[in-house]
């Protein structure tokens, strides 16, 4: 039986609950069962996967959202001239 430590599932549901609404645009499993690819409508992935521990006792719950890079907030350049005078 997979067990999950109850800190992964506390990161999981937190994840989970900020997309709370959103549409899923497309779904894809890994065929080793390992890796769930959720892509939603506004353009953010959720990863949600399982990792061996190396041993393979123990397995590690991963969740990642990915947000799309035009969500970032533009970054700011400045010049700065050196004028002799």
């Amino acid at each position: 039986m997979l067990q999950i430590p109850v800190q992964d599932l506390r990161r999981v549901a937190t994840s989970l609950n900020a997309l709370r609404g959103q549409s899923i645009a497309e779904c894809v499993m890994r065929t080793d069962l390992r890796q769930l690819k959720i892509e939603l409508s506004d353009g953010r992935i959720l990863v949600i996967g399982i990792e061996p521990d190396g041993i393979g006792r123990q397995h590690h719950l991963t969740v990642d959202v990915a947000t799309p890079l035009e969500d970032f907030a533009r970054q700011l350049e400045v010049s700065l001239d050196a004028r002799n005078g």
